[in-house]
């Protein structure tokens, strides 16, 4: 009598718990009747609740010197153990609840510590996903576009090295309540074929309390800027002296015509030597005159072509020697490691 009673309350449990529907399941796990309340940590007045991190980097924006932030395209996933959450009454291992469920439960408090912009996706519907498992464990990914902030040392220019953090905190819990740590395998995931322009991404390093450091190379600074800027500046002084050097044919032109005003006023009775060579009338004043004037001529225009010369050589060689003693400064001298 007593085992057929047995029988039958286990057949009926089973019964009920078959024909629950998912709306009924939900609302006895997190709903108004369940006595869950999301203000209230995991764990309340007991062991601090640890949040496994693990993020996906979908792409990089542009990395900018002058606001010293870099932008980045990212999915965030968070795992943590909500007792309140565990189920054994349905049978699937795993629920996936729509977005608007997250409300009703307990989540962390992350914010990024150095963000400077942050938005949302919700095309075509909200980018969050959120899952329960039968133990109580919760898995919560988000899709984020940030703006973060990265002091960055130029000084080493091209060889610099840079450190950008993605530094994730809790607001308002302690370590006491709240412990953020890295997923032991695979914290970051990168996208593959991922790239920088001007940049090269060296590496990623994990640090304690969800901190996320990224190494890139070659920015730009001032040292060689500077440089190639007064190779650019001396070149059009150059170029301006060769044409000066180059243009003084219009001071001939001056004399020429000087030359002959002269000529009229020997025709009308100025003295001058005449002579009568080969049949022919010379006048040795204005001819002595005219090869002065030839002379200097091909004196300013060989001078514009050797100063010229000179400048083809003496630029690209005082430019290998920059690179020769730059390069040697910063990349043996000078280089600090990261």
């Amino acid at each position: 009598m007593l085992f057929i009673l047995f029988v039958s309350i286990g057949m009926s449990g089973r019964e009920s718990s078959s024909s629950m529907s998912p709306s009924d399941f939900l609302d006895k796990l997190m709903g108004r009747t369940s006595g869950y309340d999301a203000r209230i940590r995991p764990n309340f007045k007991g062991p601090p609740v640890n949040v496994t991190c693990n993020i996906f980097i979908n792409s990089f924006g542009s990395v900018a010197e002058t606001t010293m932030d870099y932008r980045v395209n990212i999915f965030l996933r968070q795992k943590w153990n909500d007792p309140r959450l565990a189920y054994s009454e349905y049978p699937d291992s795993s629920l996936d609840l729509d977005p608007s469920m997250l409300d009703s439960i307990w989540k962390p408090d992350l914010f990024f510590a150095n963000e400077k912009g942050a938005n949302f996706h919700d095309v075509t519907t909200d980018n969050k996903l959120l899952r329960i498992f039968k133990d109580g464990t919760v898995l919560y990914s988000i899709r984020l576009t940030l703006i973060l902030s990265c002091p960055m040392d130029l000084k080493n220019f091209p060889m610099d090295v840079q450190t950008c953090t993605m530094q994730l905190e809790s607001f308002g819990y302690t370590m006491n309540d709240l412990i953020f740590e890295w997923l032991e395998k695979g914290p970051v995931q990168v996208a593959e074929g991922l790239t920088l322009p001007q940049f090269i991404i060296r590496d990623e390093k994990e640090l304690g309390f969800c901190t996320k450091h990224y190494n890139t190379g070659q920015s730009t600074t001032h040292v060689w800027m500077a440089v190639c800027l007064l190779f650019v500046f001396a070149a059009l002084l150059e170029y301006a002296g060769v044409n000066f050097v180059s243009r003084q044919q219009k001071e001939f032109l001056r004399l020429r015509r000087r030359q002959r005003r002269n000529q009229k006023v020997l025709k009308h009775g100025a003295f001058v030597t005449v002579a009568l060579q080969d049949g022919r009338l010379h006048l040795s004043g204005y001819n002595t005159c005219v090869k002065d004037t030839d002379l200097s001529r091909k004196k300013f225009v060989d001078r514009a072509k050797r100063i010229d010369t000179v400048s083809r050589a003496a630029f690209p060689l005082a430019f290998l020697i920059f690179n020769i003693f730059y390069w040697i400064t910063y990349k043996i001298i000078r280089h600090e490691k990261p």
